[in-house]
């Protein structure tokens, strides 16, 4: 990534001496079909931007990442490509007071998903193309001033290939071959977007009255490839997008501002969706090709609605530069689960966010990279990198706990004069406290220094003291943080006190909600109450913060945790464990047998799927090495007992059975995958659907059961661009030095491959089952990362060394071989040392986690 930054420094800069009138941008999308590939397939990109400098006779630049450039003019005088383009940026120097650039360059296609990305079906041969800029890569597509608060309008047209359709943020029409947009309104350069292709449409209208007795129509649209036309449910989608827009405007006072509303579904997408306004892009795998349980549903809406909030807090009003990221993210991230509960059928959604979303925030918030949720963003590397679970995730918690501390009143009041206040402008951190204070009369510079200012998470601990009669005669909750981070925080909580009914049932029979201040904080409320069996801190998680259990709370757990009848209460419980288990307070093993015996009870689908992936990972990275193999064994055997024992044809069937087939390894167990693939196993009610196919055939690729001929006969069945990416995993799954040595090859000293099959490859590669064929490429992991990060993408840069890192060798060696990395590179992009420090740091939490394990053993 060489030249390619940009420090907020350089931005600031830029945004005092200019401000940009409009864009005029005009791209030659033919070259997408036709010809060959020997070299970058590029397009013609020509840019027209008016502007004015404060400053005449000042210098600037304008960006700009393509192969070459044919001319550039500005304020009609010729200047030499040669001379003022770098391969990132245009030198303009001598500006006038009225300004007009106009850039003629070759743009390249992508394979990484960043730019104009191109894909071609192997089903069918269409060709496809999308757009995908945040943080920075609209300047692969055309000239711009790339930094979100340089806002301008945008006119755009396109000619594309002959049948084909284009769309971009405006409506478009095709006029003698050419494709002309509807200017924008003043929005950022990352928010632009193009689609074009032979893509499946279908179109549906949102209608309102306003207040002021206008009506208000927003044309809908929803698009995938054809391949997946007849697995698209657009009723839904359209179903939750018209529910969600009915929420927003019920609640923000200010009329959708972008005219139409289409949501595209793409392949090869690096995220899960991005909220171009007017465009929505999404990843195709929110169109299911197979059955799935309600949580994929659950998880589908909640992201519809996370980017429609965005046409809000993001679109509309804009961050200036990328440290006040969580303006945008946070708030999406709260008012998806938000509007989701209070506006679909998904009213459980607070527990999802408990128990998956939360998760991801409190592993970010321990790694040595953590940061305040308004960050320090030096750069774009930097910028790339925070779009992490404390952005989005944390940021989202503590704005649930500001709806409570203010009021949801106060908190949406807010929120309506911000939008009224900045429209089409950009803010910071202190433009969004001061309506906050108007609206609820709270000190926010107080609270913003405690939650938006500091970094870490807090741990709360209950101490229950007891009188000889069996009553609370004394109920704390004791505060504590890391050492690193020692920031003690005001909480509002509520705490919940449970105790077995005579039915058996563990249900909640007090609740006092308390402002926690300190390290210690004393809950008057119930004193005088029985004795409880749990104390639950943070019951109906209002706060953020690790919940920790007394002795005698613990003990409960182990006995009934699957008997506690709350579903919510429940999901809290088991992610309070598994912190402990992380936090090497609980062993591995205690964790999975935890969720051998109530697993097959939790009735949540979505959190029954986070117990999966946390057993897994308890298997993989905390237990002891020595106990690894029996682990894996009782996991394999319950998983089946589940399976078996779960009604047939429902979600937790399904469920069950993935969760099977990701830890068999024995014989017998790969012997059913394989009957159940064959047909000659059967279980009642379990429909072997193509998903489900591959979900059983990569544990038997990687065991040695399926080799190359069966996986290339699956592919025949399936020879879909969803069908290439899971033959691509199960091919670098299977057992051999020598695939392994091929697919190392393929990701690392080659780029002939796109994002999404470089992230199967690497999937493939790194199976836990397959520690000695990978003991080789630690030493070569560390050898070669600077230089990757050097020359490929950011993207794909991110995926190799995440990706790629040697997580599951020797962990005190690895441990060592990092620590002599970061010790000799000093000098390394920042960015590439943060994930360095980062995966080290799970490595060293594993092994201090096995080191817990191993004490019981």
């Amino acid at each position: 990534m060489p030249g390619e930054n940009l420090s907020r420094d350089e931005a600031r800069e830029r945004a005092a001496l200019l401000s940009v009138e409009g864009y005029e941008v005009s791209l030659d999308l033919r070259s997408a079909v036709g010809g060959t590939d020997a070299g970058p397939r590029t397009f013609r990109s020509v840019t027209t931007i008016r502007f004015r400098s404060a400053e005449p006779g000042a210098t600037t630049f304008a960006d700009l990442i393509a192969p070459s450039v044919t001319a550039v003019s500005l304020n009609g005088r010729d200047l030499d490509p040669g001379a003022v383009f770098d391969g990132s940026r245009i030198l303009l120097e001598d500006l006038a007071e009225d300004n007009e650039l106009v850039v003629d360059a070759q743009c390249a296609y992508s394979r990484t998903g960043e730019g104009m990305h191109r894909f071609v079906d192997p089903e069918d041969g269409e060709v496809y193309l999308y757009t995908q800029y945040e943080p920075a890569d609209s300047r692969r597509v055309f000239a711009n001033f790339e930094q979100p608060d340089l806002k301008a309008p945008f006119r755009f047209e396109v000619r594309a290939p002959e049948g084909w359709v284009v769309w971009s943020n405006g409506v478009g029409e095709l006029a003698d071959g050419v494709w002309k947009f509807a200017e924008t309104k003043p929005i950022s350069t990352y928010i632009t977007a193009f689609v074009a292709g032979p893509y499946h449409y279908v179109t549906d209208s949102y209608e309102r009255v306003l207040d002021d007795g206008t009506r208000l129509e927003i044309p809908l649209g929803a698009m995938c490839r054809k391949g997946l036309a007849r697995h698209f449910d657009s009723d839904d989608v359209f179903l939750v997008t018209k529910q969600g827009l009915d929420f927003f405007h019920d609640n923000f006072d200010y009329p959708y501002p972008f005219g139409k509303y289409d949501q595209a579904f793409v392949p090869e997408y690096n995220l899960g969706a991005m909220e171009n306004p007017g465009l929505v892009t999404f990843r195709e795998e929110f169109i299911f090709r197979g059955r799935v349980t309600r949580a994929s549903y659950e998880r589908r809406a909640n992201v519809i609605l996370h980017e429609m909030a965005h046409m809000w807090f993001g679109d509309l009003v804009t961050m200036v530069w990328w440290d006040d990221l969580w303006l945008k993210e946070s708030f999406a991230d709260f008012m998806g689960t938000f509007s989701m509960v209070e506006a679909t059928r998904f009213t459980n959604g607070w527990i999802t966010f408990a128990n998956n979303r939360k998760s991801w925030a409190y592993r970010a918030d321990q790694l040595p990279s953590t940061h305040p949720i308004t960050a320090d963003i030096r750069d774009l590397e930097d910028a790339k990198l925070n779009f992490d679970g404390i952005t989005y995730a944390k940021g989202a918690s503590v704005l649930k706990q500001l709806v409570a501390y203010v009021g949801r009143d106060a908190f949406l009041e807010g929120a309506r004069r911000y939008f009224k206040r900045h429209a089409y402008g950009n803010t910071q951190l202190g433009d969004l406290l001061s309506v906050l204070e108007e609206t609820s009369g709270r000190d926010m510079a107080t609270w913003s220094r405690s939650w938006l200012q500091t970094a870490g998470v807090n741990s709360l601990t209950p101490q229950v003291i007891l009188s000889a009669e069996g009553r609370v005669t004394e109920l704390a909750i004791l505060q504590e943080a890391a050492e690193s981070h020692p920031e003690l925080r005001p909480h509002r909580v509520a705490v919940g006190l449970y105790r077995r009914s005579p039915e058996g049932a563990v249900e909640r029979y007090a609740r006092a909600e308390v402002d926690v201040e300190g390290p210690r904080t004393v809950v008057g409320e119930l004193v005088g109450t029985e004795a409880p069996d749990l104390v639950l801190v943070n019951d109906d998680d209002l706060t953020y913060c690790k919940i920790r259990f007394d002795e005698g709370s613990l003990a409960a757990l182990r006995d009934g945790l699957g008997d506690i009848t709350d579903p919510l209460a429940r999901a809290l419980c088991w992610s309070a464990l598994w912190n402990l288990t992380r936090d090497a307070l609980m062993p591995a093993r205690d964790f999975i047998d935890l969720v051998l015996r109530f697993a097959g009870r939790e009735t949540d689908i979505g959190v029954l799927q986070m117990l999966h992936a946390w057993a897994n990972s308890a298997l993989t990275h905390y237990a002891a090495p020595g106990w690894r193999e029996e682990g894996g064994r009782l996991l394999a055997e319950g998983a089946l007992r589940e399976l078996r024992l779960t009604e047939p044809s429902s979600q937790h069937q399904l469920t069950w059975a993935r969760f099977f087939a990701a830890v068999a390894s024995g014989e017998a167990d790969l012997q059913l995958l394989q009957g159940l693939l064959e047909g000659t196993a059967k279980i009642d009610g379990l429909e072997v659907d193509q998903e489900l196919r591959w979900a059983f055939l990569e544990p038997l690729a990687a065991h040695g059961v399926a080799d190359e001929g069966v996986i290339a006969a699956e592919l025949a069945r399936d020879d879909t661009a969803s069908g290439k990416r899971h033959q691509v995993r199960c091919l670098a799954a299977r057992p051999s030095a020598a695939v392994k040595a091929q697919a190392w090859a393929s990701v690392v000293e080659s780029d002939s491959l796109s994002n999404a099959l470089v992230e199967a490859t690497i999937a493939g590669f790194a199976q836990s089952s397959h520690r000695e064929l990978t003991a080789p490429y630690a030493s070569k992991y560390f050898e070669v990362i600077e230089r990757v990060w050097g020359e490929r993408s950011i993207q794909i840069g991110m995926d190799v060394v995440r990706g790629l890192f040697p997580s599951l060798q020797d962990p005190r060696g690895t441990l060592e071989a990092a620590d002599a990395w970061l010790a000799a590179h000093g000098a390394a992009a920042p960015a590439l040392r943060r994930l360095v420090l980062e995966a080290r740091d799970d490595l060293a939490r594993a092994l201090r986690g096995q080191a817990c394990d191993d004490a019981v053993g």
